[in-house]
Order: C-alpha cells, then structure tokens, then sequence
C-alpha cells in the first residue's frame, strides 16, 4: 500500500492516528515520515539503533511460542511523547549518531543464525518505521518466521487492515482509560488505542495487553477495572493482561516505583472482571500460567525463562482445556 494520500496542500500521513497533513519538506508528528517531493519519505528506513536477540516473553508475550528467542530491531522516533519511557533516548528523538543500516535479507539471516522464530518490532514506536518492518516481515514470513509488534496502539486502521497475514502477534500498551491523561500527558488519544485492540481482535490477530500501573497516575481501583473490564468484555477473557511494575524514568524521576501491593490489586481486580490470565511484571516473581478450569500449573517462568512447559498441543494435560495462544 501507500502509506500517504495526496491533499491540495500536500500529503496526508496514513501510518498513525494523527494522520498528520504534511506540505513540503515538513515531517509528522513522529519526526521520521516527511514530506519530501510529494511522497512520503520514511527517514529511519533500514536505520537500526537497537538490535538484540530476547526471550519473546521479555516482550511480554507469555502466549506465543513460549520459550523462543526474538530478534528485536528498533530505530528512532515515536508518535506519543510519554513523560515516564523507558526507551526515551531513542523514541523522543529523530537521529542519533550510532544507527546502522541494515537490510531485510540481513535481519532474516541474523534471525535464522540465532534460531530465532520471530521478529520483534520494538523498543521505539515500529508504527513509525512501519515501511521498514513491512518489508522485513513479508521477507521473514517467507522463511517461516513469524512477526510481532509491540506498539502504544496508535496506529491507524489502514495499517491494521494491510497488516492481516504480515504481523502475526501484537502486545499493546493500555496505558491508562482516562482520555485526558492521553490527551494532556501522552498526546495521544485512548479511543484511538480502543478501536486498534477491538480491530486487531476482530480480525483474528493474537493479542496481549499490557498496562504500566503509575502510583497515583492510572492506580486507582476504579480505573484499574475500566481497563479490565474492557479487555474482558470487548477483547476476551482469555486475553492476557500483562500489569508491569513502574520504575521512576525520564521525566517522571520524582514519581516512587509502583509498590508491591497496587500489583496485587490489580491483578485482584482483573481476576474480578473475568481475566483468566493476569500477569505481573517488572518484578521478582514467577510468572506462572494456570489452567482456568483446573487450575494446574502449566507454564512456570523465572524472569524471562521457562522452568516448566506441560502443555500438551495446546490444551491443559490433566482435564483437556484449551489454553488460548501459539505454544509450538
């Protein structure tokens, strides 16, 4: 597809919800997509800042292909200004001195050599470097490995519609369900983010939700199950929810980390509301996935690394369960 449409004044931008108009020479919201000749011009194409194999559950995806390494590629720039990143000296930034340029056929050899089965997108927003990592991820589906995106929601449903047989898994960020702490803190919009989890679950993609839980931001008992509640009735109860940990970053150095207790109510709230699986992150504690009938023990993870895999293709090995994702 093209990622812009002509406008009498220039360009508009289809890559994110801004839907940025650009007249010549001038670049969105994001910083890397310009305007340059009447086209759109993604200026971080093939420029690498961020190249690392992880364990896909550092993602946080604990429902896809458990145990598997990704290779995770991230560039600059970012289309939300988050006050509290924690990759913020490459997302609120369009250009740094160490990016190296590398091609598709590149990544897929450096995936295959590390026997990795997927291709991460991630550490900065891949919405705005979503020519590149089409390219990379159309060369990798060839190769069966798979693609996931790890993304703040914001990208448009022009994207999401071209993605279908691309990109394979998503982990979202849900960041708070009030609309003006997107629109004042994030500069960004939740119903925006609301419509791309209910589109990408409408069209059959897999999907993990995570929300970083902010003392005194997005913590309160009242939002926390808003967030559940949609993720249960709008999404599926058998959506993860990943709850992280916050650690005092970038412009919010002031803020304490997130204590132990508003983890455990949140994850309390979201077992309320229907959740079958709640995970905490960014702290010291097993994350350990349960039959939601049985209750077995099935997946048990120390940090990013699996102790423990009893299911059996896909469902619980003691009463036969379905247990929702891709485990081989």
């Amino acid at each position: 597809m093209k990622f812009y449409t002509k406008t009498s004044k220039g360009i508009k931008c289809l890559l994110c919800r801004h839907y940025c108009n650009l007249s010549e020479g001038q670049a969105g919201i994001c910083g890397v997509n310009k305007n340059e000749n009447g086209t759109l011009k993604n200026l971080v194409y093939g420029k690498v800042v961020a190249l690392h194999t992880d364990p896909i559950e550092k993602k946080p995806l604990y429902h896809f292909l458990p145990g598997s390494s990704a290779l995770s590629i991230g560039t600059v720039g970012c289309n939300l200004q988050c006050p509290f990143c924690q990759n913020w000296q490459i997302s609120q930034v369009v250009e740094v001195p160490y990016q190296q340029k590398v091609t598709s056929a590149r990544l897929i050899q450096m995936a295959l050599d590390n026997h990795c089965q997927s291709i991460a997108y991630t550490y900065n927003e891949p919405t705005v470097f979503y020519p590149f990592a089409r390219d990379v991820a159309v060369e990798a589906k060839n190769h069966g490995i798979k693609n996931i995106f790890i993304s703040n929601g914001m990208f448009s449903p022009e994207i999401i519609e071209d993605m279908v047989g691309v990109i394979d898994a998503f982990n979202i960020d849900l960041k708070s369900f009030n609309p003006g702490f997107y629109k004042n803190k994030l500069k960004g919009n939740l119903n925006g983010v609301l419509d791309t989890l209910k589109l990408l679950r409408k069209n059959k993609f897999w999907l993990e939700v995570t929300t970083l839980v902010i003392p005194d931001e997005n913590d309160s008992p009242e939002e926390l199950a808003a967030i559940a509640g949609f993720i249960s009735n709008e999404l599926g109860n058998d959506t993860p929810w990943h709850i992280s940990a916050f650690y005092p970053q970038y412009k919010m150095t002031y803020k304490k980390r997130t204590p132990a207790q508003s983890l455990q109510q949140a994850y309390d709230i979201g077992r309320r509301q229907g959740l079958r699986y709640v995970y905490k992150g960014n702290v010291a504690e097993q994350g350990v996935t349960r039959c939601p009938v049985c209750q077995k023990e099935l997946v048990v993870r120390n940090g990013y690394f699996i102790i423990e895999n009893v299911i059996a293709d896909g469902h619980c090995p003691v009463c036969n369960t379905k247990i929702s994702g891709l485990w081989n």
